[in-house]
């Protein structure tokens, strides 16, 4: 525990005594699960593809600080240096996004990879939390000064988003940002009749994917008529819980792994319900639904608009794409391959919470 009076007035002090304490230690779980996760997981994924057994193990543990000092280095920031790093990251975000259709890297029939030396980078993951920054100060910029055309710069925004995410095509991601965007809109006093008309065309938007996109039919077909189409992964993964029982076969025990090519990412969960079991699952659930509706409660406290619509949306995406990652692993929705932040190798929701901590008094309004 950090010994820091609250006479202090240093940034780091300011920062430790406004921070939400159990929050964080909430977080500290989460990631010590996705520690033992990756070093259970991610060495027969290793061997399977002829790496180095330990390299991604390697490679996580050098990411998890480096992450983890960007989020406390932000999170030391005021909410209008916050937007500022907000626009910049979008507006870089989204040119890569673009230089994905011209240098980036096709896997599986999909653009969203960029390589760098060293590294390889999706860019579309760091769009998520910089556009719900971004969107959440234009809706808050609508109400508080009408004549600020808010919304609608908000909408063509989020058009150009969704646009360039279908063209790569990357449908899950579009549909989290899309929920994120809409509960924002939302929130900040959407009317009812434009409530409708969104869900509207949802509904048509997801219909249309079904019938143009083949390989979105292929994973709704999968799901809902059993042998429709190849269901490996799924079925692995629903072996590996049942394997698992109520307490697990003990970490480094399990078998599945070794036959599922995403189990350090995309089913990491299903590991986690072989090796460590249910009651293992089941506490991990209740981490990310205690850091949601935790932080969800914090910021309905807030008097800054900004700050509750910005938070909101990164709280709601951190939680989503958790869902997302679980109940695919169970076969509760059709597969889509999204990480289980701060559990999964290469996880990229490692800003949110840095991003919605609860200003300290006195900070700089937005």
């Amino acid at each position: 525990m950090m010994n820091l009076p609250r006479i202090d007035q240093s940034p780091v002090a300011r920062w430790w005594w406004t921070i939400d304490h159990w929050t964080i230690g909430a977080l500290a779980v989460l990631i010590a699960f996705g520690a033992i996760l990756i070093m259970a997981a991610s060495p027969a994924v290793a061997e399977r593809i002829g790496l180095d057994g330990m390299h991604f193990v390697r490679h996580q543990m050098m990411l998890v600080p480096l992450a983890i000092l960007v989020m406390f280095g932000v999170s030391l920031q005021n909410p209008r240096t916050i937007r500022r790093i907000a626009v910049i990251g979008f507006l870089i975000s989204i040119l890569l996004v673009v230089y994905t259709f011209i240098g980036g890297v096709e896997i599986k029939g999909a653009r969203r990879w960029v390589n760098f030396p060293g590294l390889s980078l999706q860019p579309s993951e760091f769009v998520k939390p910089t556009f719900a920054v971004l969107s959440g100060w234009l809706f808050a910029e609508q109400k508080l000064r009408p004549g600020f055309k808010g919304n609608l710069a908000a909408i063509l925004l989020y058009a150009l988003v969704v646009g360039l995410l279908l063209k790569q095509p990357d449908l899950g991601m579009a549909f989290v940002i899309s929920a994120v965007w809409f509960t924002q809109f939302f929130m900040a006093g959407l009317r009812y009749q434009f409530v409708l008309l969104c869900g509207a065309l949802g509904v048509a938007g997801l219909t249309g994917a079904y019938f143009l996109l083949p390989h979105v039919t292929s994973r709704i077909d999968r799901f809902l008529f059993k042998g429709a189409g190849d269901t490996y992964q799924v079925d692995r993964s629903l072996e590996a819980f049942a394997n698992g029982g109520l307490w697990g076969r003990g970490p480094g025990e399990g078998t599945v792994k070794g036959a599922l090519p995403d189990a350090h990412a995309d089913f990491v969960f299903a590991v986690a319900g072989e090796e460590l079991g249910l009651v293992a699952c089941i506490v991990i659930v209740a981490l990310f639904g205690f850091i949601v509706l935790r932080g969800l409660s914090r910021l309905f406290q807030e008097n800054n608009l900004y700050i509750m619509l910005a938070g909101s949306g990164l709280f709601v995406q951190f939680g989503l794409q958790a869902v997302i990652n679980m109940a695919s692993s169970l076969q509760l929705m059709p597969a889509k391959g999204m990480t289980l932040p701060f559990v999964s190798y290469g996880g990229s929701s490692l800003l949110a919470l840095a991003l919605t901590r609860r200003r300290y008094a006195g900070a700089e309004a937005a």
